[in-house]
């Protein structure tokens, strides 16, 4: 049985976090302050766990769908299992990432 690879799709969260920080490039450039910025990242990190739990819950169907015997497909599991588990690692670095920038900025000193 082949996978189907267009069900993937892609993790939509990326393309918006790529613009604000192309967003936040210009902020630099221009030195004026940006507040639609943090909103679009904001907005972007909404998406992201959200779109995370969805996977996650495609998954957890998937697999009792498969435990029920309604799917014998073993690579829809594998498929909706890999989705969920790669959309939360890439959730957590960014979240770790956000932290470690949180922790950069309240070390500063004025």
């Amino acid at each position: 049985m082949a996978v189907d690879l267009a069900s993937w799709g892609s993790i939509s969260a990326v393309s918006p976090v790529g613009n604000v920080l192309k967003g936040t490039a210009k902020v630099r450039e221009t030195g004026k302050s940006n507040i639609s910025s943090f909103d679009s990242l904001l907005e972007s990190a909404k998406g992201m766990l959200k779109e995370t739990e969805e996977y996650t819950n495609a998954a957890e169907e998937a697999e009792l769908a498969y435990m029920l015997g309604m799917n014998d497909s073993i690579s829809d599991l594998l498929v909706a299992q890999t989705k969920a588990n790669v959309s939360l690692q890439y959730t957590v670095a960014v979240r770790n990432a956000v932290l470690d920038a949180y922790k950069e900025i309240m070390a500063l000193q004025f």
